[in-house]
């Protein structure tokens, strides 16, 4: 915040606040907020209905149904020095704080918590893998459902039956099964569509174990697959393999987007591949630092992101594989253990 010249900052997204305090609070349309100077003051805004365990109880400040937060906030900041606001904060209480015609200056303090966030510590990797373990034994049996002919929206459902059974306190996304055509959509919402015969089966899932996510996607084929799907997964497989085997620390997180890319470009394929190489996933599904042509940022030993190259082909199908991996000192550590070899159910 002082390398920045932000004295004080207002911090209200559930995860982050999560991040900073311990405590993961819901607090719906009422308004919850960390504030933080760079004097060592902190305060924690909150309704008296919610409860908390982990923060110093001389640092709340608890309001009433019946009481305005917002001047409850007014009061604790400091008139004509910059505050930093996060960029999920509701606009209704931002518009009210504006209206109050103090000499506020606003900045966004978002990108500073994505850098503390991007680097995970001994804890928060412990439970990063802990969630990546689930989600490999749900794949696992996930795959083994294909057989059974659900249509997409029913194995999707398999999915969260079968993430609650293996422990997994939630999902980190909505499921996303694709069959066929539909594989050529990344970002597919399952539907009533039946599996036929040769299908590609894309199937990306993710869930939450002590409020860390976890992300995988594999692509498997139902009944024997044309030869062009063939080539296609094996130079999906050479993109993921590439990106990841040259992830360490030090290197430009666009040059490891740039390595899967060239992989997919140089075999002809270069205009389907029509997303990122990867994301960052922690508190959040989707955090920094993202693997993409344009991010600069420089990867440090303790961040996860996915890599997740993938071939799509309007009206004919796609694939897609995606691993989490960490970084460490040397290189990386891939969390996701499920095979990616070609797989025919």
């Amino acid at each position: 915040m002082q390398d920045n010249n932000i004295f004080q900052a207002i911090i209200t997204s559930t995860p982050s606040i999560f991040y900073f305090t311990g405590e993961w609070i819901e607090p719906g349309e009422r308004l919850l907020a960390l504030y933080i100077n760079i004097s060592g003051e902190v305060k924690l805004i909150i309704n008296e209905m919610f409860k908390v365990k982990n923060v110093d109880k001389n640092i709340l400040l608890t309001y009433s149904d019946s009481d305005n937060p917002i001047d409850l906030l007014a009061d604790v900041l400091i008139d004509e020095k910059t505050i930093g606001i996060d960029e999920k904060w509701q606009a209704g209480f931002f518009l009210e704080l504006l209206n109050l015609s103090k000499n506020y200056l606003f900045k966004n303090v978002s990108p500073l918590i994505a850098s503390l966030r991007m680097v995970k510590d001994e804890e928060e990797i412990k439970h990063m893998k802990v969630s990546s373990e689930i989600n490999d034994k749900t794949m696992e049996k996930v795959i083994k459902v294909v057989p059974e002919m659900l249509s997409e929206r029913l194995l999707a459902k398999a999915v969260k039956n079968i993430f609650e059974r293996e422990g997994a306190d939630n999902i980190s996304f909505e499921p996303i099964v694709a069959y066929g055509l539909n594989a050529a959509d990344p970002h597919h919402v399952p539907d009533s569509t039946k599996i036929k015969d040769g299908d590609a089966v894309v199937i990306d899932i993710g869930c939450i174990k002590n409020h860390y996510c976890s992300d995988m996607t594999r692509t498997v084929f139902f009944g024997n697959p044309v030869d062009t799907f063939k080539r296609i997964y094996d130079i999906v497989l050479e993109a993921n393999l590439k990106a990841i085997d040259c992830i360490k620390p030090g290197i430009k997180a666009c040059e490891i987007d740039k390595v899967a890319r060239e992989v997919i470009t140089k075999r002809g394929y270069g205009d389907y591949f029509i997303h990122r190489t990867g994301h960052g996933v922690g508190i959040e599904i989707h955090e920094m630092p993202y693997i993409s042509s344009n991010s600069e940022v420089i990867l440090e030993a303790g961040m996860i992101f996915s890599i997740e190259p993938g071939i799509y082909l309007p009206n004919v199908g796609g694939v897609r594989i995606e691993d989490l991996v960490l970084v460490t000192k040397n290189g990386c550590e891939i969390l996701n253990n499920y095979s990616k070899s070609l797989t025919i159910v």
